[in-house]
């Protein structure tokens, strides 16, 4: 009796084995790749939700506290760096998009997640979208409370980035940010509060989609080339281009301008008043820095709409790029990835067209 007992016990688990090991090959396999941010911060009490420490938490840590996560997508998690996200640089991108690519190339793989701080995520996501040489999906999440907040919004955003790399919807989208429920395609999300949950947006163009009952549903996509269907390759680059940025002001002098030349700048985003419209005491030196063969790209600092080439200025004539409706810290990154092709002004407006 006792025999027969053991061996039915020894039955039901191995059913349980099976069942288990066919679950497990019928899953996505998703891969975390931790980069630090508010989605691993800790603060000094449940109720800290600014003056926290960011970048705390291992990934690994990050992943057990979701358990659900198992019944979505075999998961495993690398730390690829630990700071928080103002901390980003081009060093990072380049280590991050390089890691990406050799994952997605696995066959193994079928997506990516990336976690994140939130103050840097839309530009990660656009350098990513322009640099990542996959069709599967790249999602990047973040959180806008640390990870000890009451309401922490770490966790279920976590959740449904594994669930949005996981899923057929999300692939041949580009670079994806999902947070609060809701999916941004990477070129066009931007923060747009300080502290809120709601804070992702593309104000004018719309979320992609939303993730509701552990599904995503997607109403629409970029129509810009992305991922595989862009020519930028940084496999082999250590290094980017050099590109600064200068903001637009009433009362505007040129000295930040000088000093970004006179430091080696190969190109300036001059993110203008209005339409990109040029202050005149800049003029001279922008077009002193042009003859000197630097890339100068008018953006606006609206945030929002088309920048008009030879609306407010001559571009023609002073062989200046426009932004199209690219924001500055957007623009500074596909002008970085620009010149790595070319240096050629005509060829480059026709890079700020298309991607």
């Amino acid at each position: 009796m006792l025999i027969r007992k053991f061996f039915q016990q020894f039955l039901v688990l191995l059913c349980l084995a099976a069942a288990a090991a066919a679950q497990a090959q019928t899953l996505p396999n998703v891969v975390i790749l931790a980069t630090g941010g508010t989605i691993a911060g800790t603060g000094a009490t449940s109720t800290t939700t600014v003056g926290y420490t960011a970048a705390k938490v291992g990934v690994d840590a990050l992943i057990a506290a979701v358990p659900e996560l198992k019944k979505v997508a075999n998961v495993r998690g690398e730390q690829v760096m630990q700071i928080a996200s103002e901390n980003m640089n081009n060093d990072a991108w380049l280590k991050l998009a390089k890691r990406v690519n050799t994952l997605l190339a696995q066959s193994d793989v079928d997506g990516i997640v990336i976690t994140h701080g939130t103050d840097t995520i839309e530009e990660t996501a656009y350098f990513l979208d322009l640099v990542v040489k996959s069709k599967k999906p790249v999602v990047i999440v973040g959180a806008m409370r640390p990870s000890t907040a009451i309401s922490a919004d770490g966790p279920i955003n976590l959740y449904n980035a594994v669930l949005l790399a996981g899923s057929k919807e999300a692939i041949g989208k580009g670079v994806l940010v999902t947070l609060n429920d809701q999916i941004n395609a990477g070129r066009e999300v931007t923060k747009t509060n300080t502290s809120t949950l709601d804070t992702f947006k593309t104000p004018e163009l719309g979320f992609l989609g939303y993730i509701q009952g552990s599904k995503p549903f997607f109403y629409r996509q970029s129509t810009r080339k992305n991922t595989a269907d862009t020519p930028f390759d940084i496999m082999n680059l250590d290094k980017l281009p050099q590109v600064d940025i200068v903001y637009g002001y009433a009362n505007m002098n040129p000295i930040a301008l000088n000093a970004f030349v006179a430091a080696g700048a190969q190109g300036i985003i001059h993110a203008g008043v209005g339409d990109g419209s040029l202050n005149n005491t800049v003029v001279p030196s922008l077009t002193e820095a042009r003859k000197k063969g630097v890339v100068i790209v008018r953006a606006s600092r609206v945030g929002q709409g088309i920048v008009a080439r030879n609306g407010e200025a001559d571009d023609d004539k002073l062989d200046f790029v426009v932004a199209d409706t690219l924001n500055a810290q957007k623009a500074r990154i596909l002008l970085m990835l620009a010149l790595t092709k070319t240096t050629d002004t005509k060829e480059i407006q026709k890079i700020f067209w298309e991607y």
